[in-house]
């Protein structure tokens, strides 16, 4: 049976709709950057998309296409994520979208290497005929956050991020949202086949000891 992160790891992929405070530890990611309205049709967060399941599933299926990547196990692909903030901005402010800027990521399994990278972005490339140079290999810490799963539409998100900041500050925490430790999106449904009022959402809030 593939290896599910979102299963194995269910305090980072599958948290309660309350919230909670958790450490997240250091990860590896493939990332594309971007600026603007996510929603816009044609425009870059769309094809980010396409660009980091390109290279996530080439890395998948390497096997099959002959690289034979050291420690290598089968596993599901883990969902699409995102890291958000816009300058000046404490948080986020849902009213602005074209302010947003973001970096689009899915997690990569710890055996893949930066050589295993480098070596699917080529490929993909090849395969595709597509320019993936916007594509780059990202670690990142979080550290401590308070989180919390959302059901519903992506604009309702305030309420409840509203119930995490109240949570957070009942225990000694202080919001920490920066442009080194930006608001976190894990979305667990796709936006094209999942209505909006059941989509699920992981928010997560980067929080330090007050």
């Amino acid at each position: 049976m593939a290896f599910d992160f979102k299963k194995e790891y269910k305090e980072f992929y599958m948290p309660q709709d309350q919230p909670a405070v958790v450490t997240v530890p250091r990860m590896q990611y493939i990332a594309v950057r971007g600026q603007g309205d996510p929603n816009a049709e044609g425009g870059a967060y769309k094809r980010s998309i396409e660009l980091l399941y390109g290279v996530a599933f080439t890395i998948k299926m390497s096997r099959k296409g002959g690289r034979q990547i050291e420690g290598f196990f089968d596993y599901v692909v883990p969902p699409l994520e995102g890291f958000w903030w816009q300058e000046g901005v404490a948080g986020i402010d849902y009213a602005h979208k074209e302010s947003f800027q973001w970096i689009s990521v899915i997690r990569l399994p710890d055996f893949v290497t930066k050589g295993d990278f480098d070596w699917a972005v080529e490929e993909a490339a090849r395969k595709k005929k597509t320019d993936f140079s916007p594509v780059e290999y990202l670690t990142y810490e979080e550290g401590i956050c308070v989180q919390c799963m959302h059901v519903g539409p992506y604009d309702d998100e305030p309420a409840t991020i509203a119930r995490m900041h109240a949570y957070m500050e009942s225990r000694g925490y202080v919001l920490d949202v920066t442009r080194q430790r930006p608001h976190h999106e894990i979305y667990l449904s796709d936006a094209r086949k999942v209505p909006p009022e059941k989509r699920k959402t992981v928010v997560r809030h980067p929080i330090k000891r007050a």
